[in-house]
């Protein structure tokens, strides 16, 4: 059983961090990653620094820019991984990347180098499904997990396609637009779940928009087995430039307001899916 299927075995629900390697630098990213491990984060989703980051919002995109001016490197984001596997042994760790640097690198390359740091599973975040057919071979040959973006744009018949190359779990997109923290997220996520949760047996995650307890509350109302927070804590590095011990601080402080979201379960028992669906 891999990391990613040990992790969701589990009967609570599962908290996604997400971090930028390389922000604000390469060492202090480190010391992030073991403030968010040290916080309760149970698995860790590391963006591998690129110049046109289109999926993101402003928050995460200003952190690729300063990675970038860091002067993060493949080699340095596979350092990272490797230093965080070291420092937390069990810790489900997924690459966010986009395919141009996965292409530039090489696809086995890169897939190689993932697994030899230490990744679990990789998220190529603009690389469609129908042109996938160089990825899948070397994340099989490697055991790396393909995680899979599910938006509620997607048509069934394209969800369908896109969800029989997936592994490990799946990304549920909760709304339209880039990464950032919104207000409110929308009233139909449970449907959103339910609809993708009839199509596979793979865990499901949900990020974008999350940045408040209440929130967290809700993607876990909805039946999701695990949400994704990015902006939220990225914006913490933002806001310390400088202040490195009140950047931990406040980022402890962050990820427990946000657990907290994680109501007790009252029949820890039953798995969350027959939970939903019954």
């Amino acid at each position: 059983m891999s990391r990613i299927e040990a992790l969701f075995a589990r009967k609570n629900p599962v908290f996604v961090g997400f971090t930028v390697a390389g922000d604000p630098d390469r060492e202090t990213s480190f010391g992030v990653a073991k403030t968010m491990v040290d916080a309760g984060v149970d698995l860790l989703e590391i963006a591998v620094p690129y110049s046109d980051p289109v999926a993101d919002g402003p928050v995460i995109e200003r952190a690729h820019v300063r990675a970038l001016r860091a002067g993060t490197t493949p080699d340095d984001v596979f350092a990272l991984v490797r230093r965080v596997r070291e420092y937390a042994p069990p810790l489900p760790l997924v690459l966010f990347t986009y395919y141009n640097i996965v292409y530039r690198r090489g696809v086995d390359r890169f897939f190689a180098e993932a697994a030899a740091a230490g990744a679990d599973g990789i998220l190529i975040v603009d690389l469609p499904t129908e042109e996938s057919g160089e990825v899948a071979p070397s994340a099989l040959r490697h055991g790396i997990d393909r995680i899979v973006l599910v938006a509620p744009t997607t048509s069934p018949e394209r969800r369908q396609k896109i969800l029989r190359g997936a592994s490990g779990f799946v990304y549920l997109i909760s709304l339209e637009g880039v990464t950032g923290e919104r207000d409110h997220l929308p009233p139909n996520l449970a449907g959103l779940v339910g609809a993708v949760r009839e199509k596979t047996d793979l865990p499901l995650a949900v990020g974008f928009g999350v940045s408040r307890p209440e929130h967290v509350a809700a993607v876990a109302a909805a039946g999701a087995d695990g949400v994704i927070v990015g902006s939220a804590l990225v914006r913490v590095i933002e806001e310390h430039p400088g202040d490195e011990a009140g950047m931990h601080e406040v980022l402890r402080a962050v990820i427990r307001a946000l657990k907290s979201g994680f109501a007790p379960d009252p029949d820890p028992d039953m798995p969350r899916r027959e939970r939903v669906e019954g």
